[in-house]
């Protein structure tokens, strides 16, 4: 078994989730080959074409990949392992964190067709998420994790895109369901977030959601509260104690970054970065 292979365990719970093989047509491949060389190319970032011949045809690895990044599958397996977690009570919601992290892109990531990307949905994906900013052609990664560093929710966007306009949607992306009958869980009790999604409009949004913020106070804040005297009114709540866990996202970071595939953007279309960054999920959650 290769260094980057599933491990039996792994796959005994990852096998029940993996779609079955169709009515009509060919036979899939053996999962567990394909999966472990799709793996293998994540972790060591290689071109699809030199991965090793024991995980078969490369051509199959990337066609599954990308048949099952457009019709919603690496999606699909990474709720239900969230589901799993959840039920065994091994997501800790008090502790949860979000931050981001900027990924360069490789030159051969440039100059996909401007079209839209067949993912299954609606209008399908408007841009590649690729955008410049002052390390060049860069793309984004969104994560929020819980208490254990585990990821609840995922986002890609331009590397030049602002974190705090991805707090709504990545809490919007939340949604944890239940083995049997109830509403799936949508947000954490506790959010723990760096001085950049400190503004009052983005403490407003986790008000309103009855989500606690520990985020420090920014300076211009502080200024303009000081400088409107009694009318500013109190300084923001915030608890220095719970604020030194918010290392637990900066470790999910670093996991994803273990995948070379990851590190650096190798992919020309959004779609498939996105899976590549679901598929790690799914791994960490194994």
């Amino acid at each position: 078994m290769g260094r980057t292979d599933l491990t039996e365990q792994q796959w005994a719970t990852l096998s029940p989730l993996l779609p079955a093989n169709p009515t009509r047509g060919h036979a899939f491949k053996d999962h567990r080959t394909v999966l472990n060389g799709i793996l293998w190319r994540l972790k060591t970032g290689a071109p699809w074409r030199d991965i090793p011949e024991r995980y078969g045809s490369w051509h199959t690895c990337h066609d599954r990949f990308t048949r099952w990044s457009r019709n919603g599958t690496w999606v699909a397996i990474l709720a239900a392992l969230q589901v799993k977690a959840d039920d065994e009570g091994r997501i800790d919601w008090d502790g949860a964190a979000i931050d981001s992290t900027h990924v360069k892109a490789h030159r051969s990531a440039v100059g996909a067709r401007k079209q839209l990307a067949r993912t299954g949905k609606k209008g399908g994906v408007p841009d590649e998420w690729l955008g410049i900013s002052r390390g060049g052609r860069t793309s984004k990664i969104h994560v929020l994790s819980d208490g254990h560093g585990y990821p609840l929710s995922v986002l890609v966007s331009a590397g030049q895109a602002s974190d705090p306009t991805y707090l709504a949607p990545l809490l919007d992306n939340v949604r944890v369901g239940r083995p049997g009958p109830g509403r799936p869980r949508k947000r954490p009790t506790t959010l723990r977030m760096d001085r950049a999604y400190g503004a009052r409009t983005y403490r407003k949004v986790l008000r309103k959601r009855k989500i606690c913020c520990v985020c420090p106070e920014r300076a211009d804040a502080r200024k303009a509260r000081l400088r409107r005297g009694a009318r500013g009114g109190r300084p923001p709540k915030f608890d220095a104690q719970a604020y030194r866990g918010r290392q637990v996202v900066e470790r999910n970071i670093n996991r994803f970054k273990d995948f070379r595939a990851l590190a650096t953007r190798y992919e020309k279309r959004g779609h498939q970065f996105l899976a590549g960054v679901h598929v790690a999920c799914i791994v960490l959650w194994l």
